[in-house]
């Protein structure tokens, strides 16, 4: 099997988790790395082993052979670097969220569309493993038809520390997180009818909202709540970064905790089991349980480049989860419920 041979596009906090994820993978080879500051990327490529670092995204384009790009700069300049992609018909796959508008990501998805390049997003949140066992679990019908849902990702964890650039963020936990855990709730009870939200700044210091309550419809009867934190609150065990899970359905309940232990409650009892991320050695202990998802979910991306199977997190499949992003700024800006 011959590898496909890509170049990152960014060398700043997430490149090294992504390239340390493809690099557990056989079949993708990272050949050149692009960033505005030539240093960064020379720096990235010493420490990985990469043969060329440019500051010129043109001229990578025009120089190397690849098979694909991955796109892992700012949320301001995604569109920039997929749309220069897709003009040398090469493969992207966008970080998340892909785009700081509704427009700019659609426009993203038709670009790619129009000239039949495949357009992926990392969305890597979905493949963490107590998150998967979750949906297998409820995919069983072990709890009946779900009626209820609850999705929290609350915290005190010092996130602006590792990642001040989050505080300058006019819009912050609905694009930062929400992109994550909305696609969560698609994952699971498939697309929205609805949706109600609220939004609030407690940090003085930061120019977006770091609280996010979204009510949604989704199915044929399900009221899914997903509520997201960033206060800085104390709280007695902080969980960052595991999503907090519970669902309920006609015949039982089902719930994801802290330290990844599923129960399952039905008449007949509860069943408790523990289901911990594989560890790597190079994720960083405080994000366990994100940094090691990202290898389950290249390696989805990476077969379906190599034509072997369809994506999930495609472009198009995205683009949804990005309508109930922006969809929960529109009802947070109104008050009102928005009709999807």
């Amino acid at each position: 099997m011959n590898n496909l041979r890509f170049a990152m596009f960014g060398a700043g906090f997430w490149a090294r988790y992504q390239l340390a994820g493809w690099s557990e993978l056989p079949g993708a080879e990272c050949t050149a790395i692009f960033n505005r500051t030539l240093g960064k990327a020379q720096s990235l490529a010493r420490e990985f082993g990469i043969p060329a670092a440019y500051d010129d995204a043109e001229e990578l384009l025009q120089k190397e052979e690849l098979d694909f790009a991955d796109v892992v700069t700012d949320v301001w300049t995604h569109s920039k670097y997929v749309q220069l992609a897709a003009a040398y018909k090469l493969p992207v796959i966008s970080q998340k969220p892909m785009a700081p508008s509704l427009e700019i990501a659609e426009e993203m998805v038709r670009t790619c569309r129009e000239v039949g390049v495949p357009f992926f997003v990392n969305e890597n949140w979905r493949w963490q493993t107590p998150i998967r066992q979750l949906k297998q679990i409820l995919s069983s019908g072990a709890i009946g038809t779900p009626f209820r849902a609850r999705l929290d990702m609350i915290s005190g964890f010092p996130v602006f520390r590792n990642q001040p650039f989050l505080g300058e963020l006019e819009q912050f936990v609905l694009t930062d997180v929400g992109s994550h855990i909305l696609d969560v709730a698609r994952f699971y009870f498939g697309e929205a009818e609805s949706l109600y939200c609220r939004t609030q700044r407690i940090h003085p210091n930061i120019k977006g909202e770091d609280i996010a309550t979204v009510v949604m419809k989704m199915g044929d009867a399900t009221t899914v709540i997903v509520e997201l934190g960033y206060a800085g609150n104390a709280l007695e065990r902080e969980g960052f970064p595991q999503t907090l899970i519970f669902i309920e359905g006609d015949k039982g309940s089902l719930e994801l905790t802290l330290d990844y232990w599923i129960r399952v409650t039905t008449c007949e009892g509860t069943l408790a089991k523990r289901y911990p991320p594989p560890r790597y050695s190079w994720a960083d202990p405080a994000y366990d349980v994100c940094h090691s998802s990202i290898v389950p979910c290249q390696a989805n991306l990476l077969r379906a480049l190599r034509g072997e199977g369809q994506a999930e997190t495609t472009g198009e499949d995205n683009l949804k989860t990005m309508r109930l992003v922006f969809a929960s700024y529109d009802s947070a800006r109104t008050g009102q419920v928005v009709n999807l």
